[in-house]
């Protein structure tokens, strides 16, 4: 699965100033730009806290899903699951698109993320069924913001505390829930920094391996300043010279404390071998 997102085509597995008219107007005020550029301050000030603010709220249910394009070809991967935020555990149940044809269909695939590590169940062609595959994300160009066809939700929380521009764009309703929409862009390089230390490896690797470190965004946030809903757009280097893959990544929260119970696998139960192509 790790190389799967660098391939063209099949099941890839893997983102204004106001102006015063003060002309010949003595003792004109700038306040109405004044008051956007505060407002706009204040937009990336609450951005970078978001990821806090779901630690504190501790656990929820999540739903993602990752559109992939590359030249005619596009796919959608979806998850579903819980997160732990103190913990920084999750289990994702992932759904492969079927292949080009439409002739084979993909098994469902169990993916636990933790700190520096994803471990995948079902991962393939010459993994045992009952075995588990570990990664090291933070040996990924992406840091596992793609690779896993999810991206881990407190890890896309912690993008945002990268928020280098950000503009409140109104009030909406999400599944039933009041919520705040923010658009902005954010520094995968500057997020790594002041991330937690689980996602700083991963985060500084990704901000070196996509195409570019500017990561643009939509949020949505509930009176309680929780996410409910946030969509990265990122661009990363496919197959090809000068070819890149877009992709746009989907996280839903929803439910908050429910239960997260994730164990991971014991040292026994992670393959060691070879892992085939599909």
């Amino acid at each position: 699965m790790v190389e799967r997102h660098r391939r063209t085509g099949g099941a890839l597995v893997v983102a204004g100033l106001l102006l015063c008219g003060c002309v010949g107007i003595t003792g004109c005020s700038d306040s109405g730009a004044d008051t956007e550029d505060a407002r706009s301050a204040d937009s990336v000030r609450t951005l970078r806290l978001v990821a806090d603010t779901l630690v504190d709220a501790g656990s929820s249910k999540a739903r993602t899903s990752m559109e992939m394009a590359n030249g005619g070809t596009r796919v959608t991967i979806r998850g579903e699951g819980v997160y732990d935020y103190r913990r920084q555990l999750g289990r994702l149940r992932v759904l492969l698109p079927q292949d080009p044809a439409g002739i084979s269909e993909h098994r469902p695939i169990t993916e636990l993320l933790a700190p520096g590590a994803l471990f995948m169940k079902n991962r393939g062609a010459g993994v045992p069924a009952d075995k588990w595959v570990r990664v090291d994300t933070a040996t990924l160009s992406d840091g596992n913001l793609v690779t896993g066809g999810v991206t881990d939700p407190l890890a896309a929380a912690e993008v945002l505390r990268g928020t280098r521009t950000a503009t409140y764009v109104g009030e909406t309703e999400l599944a039933g829930t009041a919520v705040r929409h923010y658009r902005g862009t954010a520094d995968l390089g500057a997020a790594a920094r002041e991330a937690s230390a689980g996602n700083k490896g991963p985060l500084a690797a990704a901000a070196k391996g996509f195409t570019s470190a500017r990561v643009p965004f939509d949020v949505y946030l509930d009176e309680e300043g929780r996410i409910r809903k946030l969509r990265h757009r990122f661009s990363l280097v496919g197959g090809a010279p000068k070819d890149s893959v877009m992709v746009a990544s989907t996280t839903l929260l929803y439910d908050f404390g429910t239960p997260a119970k994730v164990r991971l696998p014991a040292a026994g139960d992670i393959y060691a071998g070879r892992i085939a192509e599909e």
